[in-house]
């Protein structure tokens, strides 16, 4: 299929990109770029242009047949949203309304559109489903209920199959490390705690530590950015039967503060000051998603989501780009370090592996075995899983050598 990815170059959209090419769809992507990040998407076209521009949405469609959208542009800081809410009103139903007008002058039928679990406010009860009164408490979450209620009310008059995807806490980054999170101001807990462990944030801080939890620290449901990429996926293939639902994107399991913190410090190896201060306003308890409905419904279960895994990628890809995609990079070398190189950028080896590898390689040419492939030996010397190996080698013939 030719996918719209509006909002392509941002956190979740960048991954929707990259696992909708690996599923072999061809992308567009539309971003004005005020959030996300030309990088994030360098071997896809982009459209430079706002949802709010109806003349440049026009011409998007006009110019290209597509076969669905998948909707990620938004304004999402629930904070921001409480200073501006007519801002969040704005480019969050303004925006999606222009959109789906642009699609049905084009006749684009389909639209996989990412919600909140904002829209269901203080939960009643826990994990939350889908029939959950919505009740939210922030004008980030209110515009993004106002959408779901709008897209709804389009789709009953018009040919319009659309699914709202409602995401819990987004985290983790591509395996790759290649693509990642990126943030002007930083106000997500995991990218946070990696921060500290960076030195580039002097310190972390627990807010609230006497909450009805069992470490007295709040809980959330954190769930992979690649699961939630893959979700749109199989949202896009099953559109026939789950046209007009809202679906719940979560683990379903859960983890506080203090475990998420604990996770950081292991992963990163780095003992970080950790402080502790009161509540604040509007902070539930525990927030944990229901996610019966997309096993039912998608076939879809979370595969990446274990906080191991969330924080290892995340991880790779803060430590390889410390200032986010401005970060400088190392020239490649020539020749047989080329491969080790770019390993290293990946966030798979060392410095110091690429080197152990090298004086094996030459042992093994003296003892007249002839000169091994330097991912191989890093394979066989156990620095490399062979799913990682083919991660090296697709960016690496991509770069024509």
């Amino acid at each position: 299929m030719r996918v719209l990815v509006v909002g392509g170059a941002g956190y979740i959209g960048s991954h929707c990109v990259l696992e909708s090419l690996r599923a072999g769809h061809e992308v567009v992507v539309l971003d004005d770029l005020s959030e996300g990040h030309r990088e994030a998407i360098s071997d896809v076209e982009l459209i430079e242009g706002s949802t709010h521009d109806r003349k440049t949405l026009r011409a998007v469609f006009e110019t290209n047949q597509f076969d669905a959208v998948f909707n990620l542009a938004a304004s999402c800081s629930v904070p921001e949203s409480v200073q501006i809410p007519a801002a969040y009103y704005h480019n969050n139903l303004a925006g999606t309304l222009n959109l789906v007008d642009a699609m049905l002058l084009a006749e684009v039928p389909i639209l996989i559109h990412s919600s909140t679990a904002a829209v269901y406010g203080d939960p009643e009860e826990t994990p939350i489903p889908e029939t959950h009164l919505l009740r939210p408490v922030n004008p980030y979450g209110d515009s993004k209920r106002l959408v779901e209620e709008t897209l709804t009310a389009i789709s009953q008059r018009h040919p319009l199959k659309h699914v709202c995807l409602r995401y819990f806490n987004a985290a983790g980054a591509d395996p790759s490390g290649l693509v990642g999170e990126d943030h002007a101001e930083e106000g997500h807990l995991i990218p946070l705690l990696l921060q500290c462990a960076l030195g580039s944030r002097e310190r972390f801080i627990i807010f609230g530590t006497d909450w009805d939890t069992p470490d007295g620290s709040c809980v959330r449901d954190f769930v992979h950015v690649t699961d939630i990429a893959r979700a749109h996926l199989r949202a896009l293939e099953r559109i026939d039967t789950v046209a007009g639902e809202s679906i719940n994107l979560g683990s379903s399991a859960g983890a506080s503060v203090r475990e998420v913190v604990e996770a950081a410090k292991q992963i990163t190896g780095v003992d970080f000051d950790v402080v502790e201060e009161g509540r604040r306003d509007g902070d539930p308890a525990t927030l944990l998603a229901s996610n019966e409905k997309a096993k039912q419904l998608l076939g879809w279960s979370p595969e990446h989501s274990e906080m191991s895994m969330i924080m290892e990628t995340a991880w790779r890809w803060h430590r390889t780009h410390p200032t986010g995609y401005s970060s400088e990079r190392t020239p490649l070398g020539e020749g047989g370090t080329r491969f080790g190189d770019l390993a290293v950028q990946l966030g798979f080896v060392t410095r110091d592996d690429v080197d152990r590898v090298l004086i094996e390689q030459e042992r093994l040419e003296k003892v007249g075995r002839g000169r091994k492939m330097m991912g191989l030996c890093m394979v066989e010397m156990g620095m490399l899983s062979t799913t990682q190996l083919v991660e090296v080698l697709r960016h690496y013939e991509g770069m024509g050598s």
